[in-house]
């Protein structure tokens, strides 16, 4: 077992932020402070992305603090683009994170410090920032009928790029903007696609200020306050009207169906009796907070999702949660980064034994 003060679980754009503002607070890499990170490379999950998402169609991406990213070739991948930079970032600051180490669990210990559990070992630490976002947890909807389909299922976190659905007839499912990208994406190669949503999708003209910006986090925020499980800042936003959007809509791409009732042996099927013939049922349905590791400590809520205050767990205020609900975007992942290390000096200023 080792012992430092501080453990950062997670290497995406809320892990090396609250890295970088633990360095700036004077805290060193290894002998203070580690960052662990389960995947294979730099990059969080922006390395997992399909390779048709080109940096030029990224939406809100925000630098990490302290290093622009620049000169990047919108025609790149983003995998490519932000995995380098993620990369030079950890090596300009000198982050040393530790990986590939999974997490298992995370655990009260001896003195009041929090056991972390993990392929690297156990560590014993005075503080948690738990940074692991929402990748490795996809959602998945259950429907009657769902295990009869005969085609393949697959869900956002596995779609391989638009010309594996060549000559398919493809259902989407989702309404959010990784559903209508997939849906605009996969077309032109299709042999027929049908979008379906829970909800009738809600389009917002403008551009998005600062001051819609802060209406949409306080929803989500109020949300996470109450314990609730965190919904997207997406979710609440609606979707931006942009050229590519009006286009779908204007050709009939983006025809959205209410959701279906049951999935057959051959496709999709509406109470109704109305039928759509499938090979592909595309899962654009979201993600989940991946914060099983923090089962042992019993945070959740009865309503289902952790109660945070700032980035605070209220539950237990050695354990922070940055990425997680308001601070899911990358703006908010580096704000949050900076408030949790500063509560956390607090915490351990508090700790510290009375000098004589």
């Amino acid at each position: 077992m080792r012992e430092v003060e501080v453990v950062v679980v997670g290497a995406g754009q809320a892990g090396l932020s609250s890295a970088y503002h633990l360095r700036r607070a004077g805290l060193e890499p290894d002998r203070d402070f580690v960052v662990l990170d389960h995947s294979p490379a730099p990059g969080g999950a922006w390395q997992f992305r399909w390779p048709s998402l080109t940096y030029g169609k990224v939406h809100g991406m925000h630098a990490l603090p302290g290093m622009e990213l620049t000169g990047a070739d919108p025609a790149r991948a983003s995998s490519e683009v932000i995995g380098e930079y993620f990369a030079r970032y950890e090596r300009t600051f000198s982050l040393r994170v530790r990986r590939p180490v999974d997490v298992r669990a995370v655990r009260e210990g001896p003195g009041g410090r929090l056991l972390v559990e993990s392929s690297d070992g156990t560590w014993a630490t005075r503080a948690l920032i738990s940074a692991t976002g929402t990748w490795d947890r996809p959602f998945w909807p259950r429907y009657r009928g769902q295990e009869t389909f005969r085609g393949r299922q697959l869900h956002t976190a596995q779609y391989p790029g638009p010309e594996a659905f060549a000559g398919q007839r493809v259902v989407v499912v989702g309404g959010g903007a990784s559903g209508t990208q997939h849906l605009l994406e996969i077309a032109p190669y299709a042999a027929a696609t049908t979008w379906v949503t829970r909800r009738p999708p809600v389009f917002r003209e403008g551009p998005f200020d600062e001051e819609a910006g802060r209406a949409a986090v306080a929803l989500v925020e109020e949300r996470v306050r109450q314990g609730l499980p965190p919904r997207s800042v997406v979710s609440v936003t609606g979707l931006p009207l942009n050229d590519a959007i009006r286009r779908g809509l204007a050709d009939g791409v983006l025809d959205r169906q209410p959701m279906f009732d049951r999935i057959t042996p051959d496709g999709v099927e509406w109470e109704d009796g109305r039928k759509v013939a499938a090979d592909v049922i595309l899962w654009a349905t979201g993600f989940r907070p991946a914060v099983d590791h923090l089962t042992p400590l019993r945070l959740r809520e009865p309503g289902g999702g952790i109660r945070v205050e700032g980035t605070r767990a209220v539950a237990d205020p050695r354990v922070h949660l940055v990425g997680y609900g308001p601070s899911a975007s990358t703006v908010g992942a580096n704000r949050a980064g900076r408030a949790a290390v500063r509560d956390i000096g607090r915490l351990l200023a508090r700790e510290e034994p009375a000098v004589a």
